[in-house]
């Protein structure tokens, strides 16, 4: 194998990634006990290397290019399984340690996983975890993340997919909304006289169809309403609290508001469908430890 990194450019790539992650050549500088030149000689180099800018500059402060981005996610993940492969390899890598990202939709987040990492970091205190909240798709490659939470397999074979559970829908209404609205809804038919809040998906630009049950059957509903959201489904349930109108969610977010009556649920007799929520992470000989106990973590706590 041709030797195609030598100790000055993999010194210079940890010296990126650490005024990366500071945002400063000089608080860099002083994290690794050099001189902020010498530091700014690195950048330089590898600039110099890649024919490429890796951070725009200013008189107070430096901020990555969109390439400096993906370049310091890709540099971190690869010095970070660097530094697990000498753990293993000097039988140091007792406990798991260092940095673990993870992507996962808002509402699964904030109500399913958010709530356990203490618990997790209380196991193994030496992992630091890094959640990032969004109902888009992410790039693992591209922007460095170990593991991510999603409501669909991916058609990635590359991916491996577990699945967590399967989490119920209902749909609900604030009681001031149902007593301003005398229209009925004893049925899913009866939407189209009620004011139905939209979550759109980012991935098609689309209003996500209701999902009930008919005899037996499922099937999708398209449903109108005047309010809506397209990032975060967490602000349809807010929606819904102030009556805005009939929405459909997960029943983990709102069952304490059900329980207390802020919200009422609706057309019990058409419920009991839900959609899966899927843990994905990418094939390797080489699962790190860190990631290898947050996936056995998880599915413990949460999985089917």
């Amino acid at each position: 194998m041709q030797r195609q990194f030598d100790d000055l450019l993999l010194g210079s790539i940890e010296l990126f990634c650490l005024a990366a992650e500071l945002g400063s050549f000089t608080l860099a500088a002083t994290a690794a006990s050099v001189t902020p030149a010498a530091v700014s000689r690195s950048v330089a180099r590898l600039e110099k290397r890649l024919d490429a800018r890796l951070f725009v500059r200013t008189t107070r402060q430096i901020r990555l290019t969109d390439l400096g981005k993906r370049y310091f996610e890709q540099c971190r993940q690869a010095l970070s399984q660097l530094a697990d492969a000498e753990r293993e390899a000097t039988g140091q890598q007792t406990s798991p340690a260092g940095v673990l990202r993870i992507s996962m939709p808002t509402p699964y987040g904030h109500y399913r996983v958010l709530p356990l990492l203490a618990d997790f970091r209380e196991r193994y205190p030496d992992v630091t975890v890094e959640t990032h909240l969004s109902n888009r798709n992410i790039d693992f490659a591209d922007e460095g993340y170990d593991l991510a939470i999603r409501g669909r397999a991916p058609q990635d074979s590359s991916l491996i997919a577990r699945k967590l559970e399967d989490s119920e829908l209902v749909v609900v209404a604030s009681p001031a909304y149902l007593r301003r609205v005398a229209a009925r809804l004893d049925t899913p038919d009866d939407l189209i006289n009620h004011d139905c809040i939209q979550f759109e998906l980012p991935s098609t630009g689309r209003h996500l169809a209701w999902d009930f049950k008919r005899d037996g059957e499922s099937v999708e509903m398209v449903t109108r309403g005047g309010c809506g959201s397209s990032g975060d489904a967490l602000a349809g349930v807010t929606l819904a609290r102030h009556g805005a109108g009939v929405f459909q969610t997960y029943r983990f977010i709102v069952e304490k508001d059900i329980a207390d009556g802020t919200l009422k649920e609706l057309l019990k007799p058409y419920g009991g469908c839900s959609r899966p929520f899927i843990l994905l992470y990418p094939h390797s000989r080489h699962l790190s430890s860190r990631v290898r106990s947050f996936v056995d973590f998880l599915m413990q706590r949460l999985g089917t």
